[in-house]
């Protein structure tokens, strides 16, 4: 059964790359960051002294982009802010089963026969020789951090149109008892026909079946993305502040 502790997901950075992620993580004392080209997410503790961020800034290398998600803590004042983005954190609700949406899912003008059109193209699991098409979709749709070595991190679907590839989302941090789905994304010539939907399910189905619960983050302006996700069963857990430094 999938794990009721949501506390988790106060820091997921640092309970994936201390967790199911180790074998990914790069780590100085209690600093502890993704390796190259996998991901930029750095984590600290809750209350990090000044030694954390000594130690975290020799990981990332003078000049480093330290992305601490949604660390709340301050980093030392020498270190340069970069951006700052609003967003929200949203969950899948207990009780959920594999191979099962909710009743309304996808609900909306045009919605059904959207997404059954997108079932009907299929999916597929992309794998390293897919990486070059998903960092091009990833250039032309922006859904977030994506690197050459993200695919690592878990499971990646995507569609295809005549062997192109149109639109994909996959799993990314990994706290205990969860897993994230991010990278959902569609080329805009093949909007509109039910693929972002379609894929989110298919990686719900996934993740419940493994015993885990599936969240998500998105960016509070991204108004249709967060629609999208509420139709499909998923449930605003928390604000979030996603930072990022570049350090002295």
């Amino acid at each position: 059964m999938a794990s009721r502790d949501v506390t988790v997901l106060d820091d997921p950075v640092g309970a994936s790359l201390r967790g199911h992620h180790a074998h990914l993580a790069r780590r100085l004392g209690k600093a502890v960051t993704y390796q190259p080209e996998v991901a930029t997410f750095s984590a600290v503790t809750a209350d990090p002294d000044p030694q954390e961020w000594a130690d975290l800034a020799r990981l990332l290398g003078r000049g480093g982009l330290a992305d601490m998600f949604s660390c709340a803590a301050p980093p030392p004042p020498d270190w340069e802010p970069v951006f700052a983005l609003e967003g929200r954190q949203m969950t899948w609700p207990g009780g959920g089963r594999p191979g099962r949406l909710p009743a309304g899912a996808g609900a909306g003008a045009g919605a059904g026969a959207r997404a059954r059109a997108g079932a009907a193209v299929g999916v597929v699991e992309l794998g390293a020789d897919s990486v070059p098409e998903m960092l091009d979709l990833v250039a032309r749709t922006r859904p977030g951090p994506f690197w050459p070595r993200t695919r690592e991190l878990g499971t990646y679907l995507g569609v295809r149109d005549n062997g192109a590839l149109v639109a994909m989302a996959g799993e990314r941090l990994r706290p205990p008892g969860w897993t994230e789905i991010s990278a959902v994304c569609t080329a805009p010539e093949a909007r509109g026909r039910g693929h972002a939907a379609h894929l989110v399910g298919a990686l719900v189905t996934r993740i419940l079946a493994r015993g885990e619960r599936p969240f998500l983050h998105v960016a509070e302006a991204n108004t249709g993305a967060i629609a999208l996700y509420e139709r499909l069963g998923f449930e605003a857990r928390r604000p979030v502040t996603f930072r990022g430094f570049r350090t002295p």
